[in-house]
């Protein structure tokens, strides 16, 4: 009996759900309620990534060389030090039967589940990627479930840009949720003050959308935190935030420094975009009394989150972005076709790439 949550491709250990196995069955042949995708990228989650070039030290030849063998050893592409894995764009090849995603062979899609609980085999021994970037072009196959989520891909979009922003969609979906219940809660009330939002990593995939999607959800005041001068200018340069600060977000007390004094207040939404472990506490310490920090980061420690919270007697809401919203892959292609900062910044990103 097949499973809609995938358990029938569970190999060990055995009853798990597939995010959680260390190994999937990733055999081509599909159940009637399965759909098999040809694969033509893989985008890579940024901690995961990060995490892979500084073990190698940038070596690209080895990091592909990690990449594949975590592939071929666990029938899926999760990161064992991150535990995160990304998603991927290709060619619906076979559709189950009863596969209630409604793909049809012949349309090209984007996965919205992560590749920590798809099955995936690589056919190319990704030959024809460096090891330099997030995105990874690659032949093989991959397996969605009953319960999988796809968007067929715009034709008006390159692929690339499309998986990109896809790749992030549920941090804009959920910050334009929590900043609109504080902006509807204030009106009820007849509570002038304005809605701060503060995105740390604001120069970043998830942080560029989710300050737009601040902006449009009626954010009055929005900071987009970065490390360095470059993302400075390129932020501002966006025109996606009221004000951009400089602070490393590891740094507790000058992150909370640099958006109190950009806000003229701490954050009532700190929305946590960066790839880098060690940006717990600052964003707590950044939030204001019956604040959210919402953490969109695979390099969060949530127990230093929690325990940070505790100790600095701070009275915030804390969200685990879990990547799905209804509606996210539409919001946040409204996004990128209707802010031009977005744009720009993702195109940037991708030249670089």
């Amino acid at each position: 009996m097949t499973s809609p949550v995938g358990l029938h491709r569970v190999v060990e250990p055995a009853g798990v759900l597939p995010q959680a196995a260390w190994r999937l069955d990733a055999s081509a042949a599909i159940a009637p309620n399965e759909v098999r995708i040809r694969v033509q990228r893989l985008n890579l989650d940024a901690a995961s990534f990060r995490q892979l070039s500084e073990k190698h030290g940038g070596d690209g030849d080895a990091v592909r060389a990690e990449v594949l063998e975590i592939i071929s050893t666990r029938g899926k592409m999760q990161n064992p030090v991150t535990g995160s894995g990304g998603m991927l764009i290709g060619t619906v090849e076979e559709a189950g039967r009863r596969s209630p995603l409604g793909l049809k062979p012949g349309e090209r899609v984007a996965t919205l589940v992560s590749l920590t609980l798809t099955p995936l085999v690589v056919t190319d021994g990704l030959a024809r990627w460096d090891g330099r970037s997030e995105q990874v072009p690659c032949d093989g196959w991959a397996i969605l479930f009953a319960r999988s989520i796809a968007a067929v891909l715009p034709d008006d979009e390159d692929p690339q840009l499309s998986l990109a922003v896809l790749d992030v969609c549920g941090a804009p979906a959920l910050t334009a949720r929590v900043v609109s219940r504080y902006v509807e809660e204030r009106h009820r009330a007849g509570d002038p003050t304005p809605v701060r939002v503060a995105v740390i990593g604001g120069a970043g995939k998830s942080g560029s959308l989710s300050l737009a999607a601040a902006r449009r959800a009626g954010a009055a005041r929005t900071v987009g935190v970065v490390p360095v001068a470059a993302e400075r200018d390129a932020l501002a340069a966006a025109d996606l935030a009221s004000v951009v600060a400089l602070a490393d977000a590891r740094d507790p007390v000058g992150l909370s420094t640099a958006v109190t004094t950009a806000l003229g207040a701490p954050a009532d939404v700190t929305v946590v975009c960066v790839d880098v472990p060690g940006c717990e506490h600052g964003a707590v310490l950044a939030t204001a009394d019956g604040g959210t920090v919402i953490f969109f980061s695979m390099a969060t420690s949530f127990s230093a989150a929690a325990l940070g919270a505790e100790g600095l007697a701070a009275d915030v809401t804390m969200l685990v972005g879990n990547g799905y919203v209804p509606g996210h892959a539409e919001l946040a292609l409204g996004l990128l076709r209707a802010e031009p900062g977005v744009r720009r910044l993702f195109t940037a990103r991708l030249a670089a790439d």
